[in-house]
């Protein structure tokens, strides 16, 4: 055992035997302790009360909820193939708790401790036939205890971005060998499988399928309902609205003036503001602070009991799950986290929804940010001057707007297939691994 992996196992046992002290409550951080204490009695309940030994058992994983979607559309292209498949999917960030419960899946819960002990009672009990990683999510000991029992282990929608913490040594010392163990591994792009061969995994192993999280936001744009309680009000009545999916405070310092200068010439402007913590604290901070700048500012929540948006202007998100549904009313996008440290969320959503996309200047890592610039689908800002001045282009510039908006829906069109695609390698793998 390399000292590396030492040394993770060692970091690993002492944050295990410190969780039962962050005890509960609504932080991230004690909601993820507390369901990676509870883990392992799930799956072992499900594995010894409802595993079918005369079923393929595949074994998902996703850290979040980006990774989460993408996994989603692989499962259900995996499910039209092998229907007698058994899933078992897997988490490790609370953001995804929720999306977890929609999965379709038989069983799903936090990641255990990737530590020798839980992870052979685990693979004990569900006895997967197939182990599936998403991105760059791979666990060192879950990875070496499956090569053990001689389990096909697999890595979908692998990416891999010039910044990735995956590129640094210490990483590279403890993942080394999981790479190497991979057998079969889909990168997104060329340059993905490229930094994912550097890393370790055999060229022989390695074939681009593409981004199976573009198919998922094509879906769900698909599937969102004009008429439903949340929608309907602002179907009834249009405006220009900017639809602001995902914002941290850092970027509310910069939409917010923005907005104010843009008002000055689309006085008719509807803003719905989605953030990415839509906890009451901060639903009600936002509120007031576009209620103090002259906004005439709702809840979606009381959007829905009043069936109306005719004297709102600014609606604050106060739930999570909708903003999918959101961006299918809005005329432009400004997706949050390029001011923050976290990074860019999900673009793929507004661009599935045919609106042009606006984000800050951290994006460098989300590569449908980078082709949705190329294709002339969005633009980057830099601060509030360069917001308003794409914003007040895309609000009153038809032209412009219809251009930009082409585009961005021609990108997902170009690339939808991804799930499918990813799903064939996995069905061959799941049927050529011993029974």
């Amino acid at each position: 055992m390399s000292a590396t992996l030492a040394a993770y196992k060692l970091v690993l046992s002492l944050a295990r035997a410190v969780s039962p002290l962050a005890g509960s409550g609504p932080s991230k951080l004690a909601q993820g302790l507390v369901g990676r204490r509870a883990a392992p009695d799930t799956l072992i309940h499900w594995g010894t009360a409802q595993r079918d030994s005369e079923r393929r058992t595949v074994w998902f994983h996703a850290p979040s909820v980006g990774e989460a979607l993408q996994a989603r559309a692989v499962i259900e292209e995996l499910r039209e193939r092998e229907p007698n498949a058994q899933v078992v999917f897997t988490y490790f960030s609370p953001s995804a708790a929720r999306l977890a419960r929609q999965m379709p899946v038989d069983v799903a819960a936090y990641l255990p401790w990737d530590l020798p002990g839980p992870i052979r009672h685990v693979l004990d009990a569900i006895s997967p036939d197939l182990i599936v990683f998403t991105k760059t999510e791979v666990w060192p000991v879950l990875v070496k205890e499956a090569g053990r029992r001689g389990l096909a282990v697999a890595l979908v929608a692998g990416t891999v971005a010039e910044s990735s913490s995956r590129l640094r040594p210490a990483a590279r010392a403890l993942l080394a060998e999981s790479w190497r163990a991979l057998g079969s591994v889909c990168a997104i792009a060329d340059e993905d499988a490229a930094r994912l061969h550097s890393l370790g995994v055999p060229k022989s192993v390695l074939q681009v399928t593409g981004d199976p999280g573009i198919d998922s936001a094509a879906q769900r744009l698909a599937a969102a309902d004009p008429a439903a309680r949340f929608l309907a009000p602002f179907f009834a009545d249009p405006r220009p609205t900017l639809v602001a999916g995902s914002t941290w405070p850092s970027d509310d310092e910069v939409l917010l003036p923005a907005l104010d200068v843009v008002r000055k010439q689309v006085p008719d402007l509807r803003l719905i503001l989605v953030p990415h913590e839509p906890d009451p604290g901060h639903t009600k901070v936002l509120r007031r602070r576009l209620t103090d700048g002259g906004w005439s500012a709702a809840t979606l929540s009381e959007v829905e009991r009043t069936a109306s948006v005719h004297t709102v202007d600014a609606i604050v998100v106060d739930r999570v799950g909708v903003l999918a549904d959101l961006y299918t009313v809005g005329r432009v996008a400004y997706v949050g986290g390029g001011f923050h440290g976290a990074g860019l969320h999900s673009v793929l959503e507004p661009a599935a929804a045919r609106l042009p996309v606006l984000f800050g200047p951290r994006h460098q890592s989300v590569r449908a940010a980078t082709d949705l610039l190329e294709a002339d689908a969005a633009r980057s800002v830099q601060g509030r001057d360069t917001l308003a001045e794409a914003l007040l282009t895309w609000l009153t510039d038809d032209g412009a707007h219809d251009y930009a908006a082409r585009r961005a829906f021609g990108y997902v069109q170009r690339h939808m297939g991804a799930a499918g695609r990813t799903a064939d390698v996995l069905s061959e793998l799941l049927r050529s691994s011993p029974a």
